[in-house]
């Protein structure tokens, strides 16, 4: 098992390294690794392959900002605000999302293993394609519902639930 999420791990790595959306202008990504984001304000804004890895984002306000290719890898986002946010392609891996609420985002091709999702509110967001560990899974599609209002794709249809 260990080494079947690795290989999926490293192919969507490959594949988010040199397959990304050619439309996206990615030239000027903003890095806040390390950075202490506590209750900031990001809402809306386009930050398309931004670095915010090992970042505390606890309270922070992304919703319906673009994010598509960002990294989050081992940050904290507890009952941070991501609504309506576009996280296509992006890296969350070992993120913790308790409390937060992904409801209505786009999580398409989104690299999310050993994330926590503990009282997450996924209403109407689209997993399409996303890697995540099989317990995640099961844990998501007991409280998935809705639809994306973008994609018009079902959470748990997206799920696989």
């Amino acid at each position: 098992m260990f080494w079947r999420q690795l290989a999926a791990f490293l192919l969507m790595l490959i594949i988010f390294c040199w397959a990304l959306p050619a439309e996206a202008d990615w030239s000027h990504p903003m890095s806040y690794s390390n950075a202490e984001l506590k209750g900031r304000d990001f809402s809306g804004q386009t930050l398309q392959a931004s670095e915010f890895s090992n970042a505390n984002m606890e309270l922070t306000n992304f919703s319906g900002a673009d994010l598509r290719g960002a990294v989050f890898s081992a940050s904290v986002m507890t009952k941070a605000n991501l609504h309506g946010a576009d996280l296509t392609n992006a890296m969350a891996d070992q993120v913790d999302f308790t409390g937060a609420d992904l409801s209505d985002a786009v999580l398409t091709e989104t690299i999310l293993l050993r994330s926590v999702f503990d009282h997450t509110d996924v209403t109407g967001a689209d997993f399409s394609d996303a890697i995540l560990d099989g317990t995640q899974i099961k844990e998501l599609c007991q409280r998935a519902s809705g639809v994306n209002s973008k994609t018009s794709v079902g959470t748990r249809d997206s799920l696989g639930c």
